[in-house]
């Protein structure tokens, strides 16, 4: 169990745009906002990372650097920054099942006759801090009901205008 208030586990991990995203390599502001996606084979995850697209300016200017992340092939993961409507959201790809496990993330199974991967990742959200801390950690055992983006930065105005600390840090 992941714990806010501790150390992120490490990920460092290939980009679409052939660049590569470090977790330790990250100075936003306020926060580093992991939004890890089923794939390209959910509709829901594409609507989801449309709308984050969308609304990067907003995100960004809050002091928050926002990637996606899946355990896509390098293959899969182009389709998808090729065909959503992403704007300039950066996508990660080929998480492996080890560092999905570190992250608490639920894994799934490919349903027969399916266009998923074997095994993929269900949805999670991160927000971790510039020192590497988990300021809050939200995951998901199926494609449904994640946190509204409007609703999240509205919350997130309220965190960092009042320095409200994280929560959930005893377990």
């Amino acid at each position: 169990m992941l714990i806010p208030g501790h150390k992120a586990p490490e990920l460092e991990l290939p980009l679409t745009i052939q660049a590569t995203f470090k977790l330790a390599d990250q100075t936003p502001k306020n926060f580093t906002m992991l939004v890890f996606y089923r794939g390209k084979h959910c509709p829901i995850c594409r609507k989801y990372l449309t709308e984050i697209g969308q609304k990067l300016e907003q995100i960004t200017r809050r002091g928050i650097n926002v990637f996606a992340v899946s355990m896509d092939s390098q293959e899969r993961a182009m389709v998808s920054h090729e065909e959503w409507d992403t704007h300039d959201l950066p996508l990660a790809h080929s998480m492996t099942e080890e560092k999905a496990r570190a992250w608490g993330l639920y894994l799934s199974d490919k349903r027969d006759g399916s266009d998923e991967p074997d095994v993929f990742s269900e949805p999670g959200l991160f927000l971790v801090r510039p020192d590497g801390t988990i300021f809050m950690a939200q995951m998901q055992s199926a494609p449904f009901t994640r946190p509204p983006i409007d609703q999240l930065l509205d919350n997130l105005d309220f965190v960092l205008e009042n320095g409200y600390p994280a929560r959930g840090t005893r377990t």
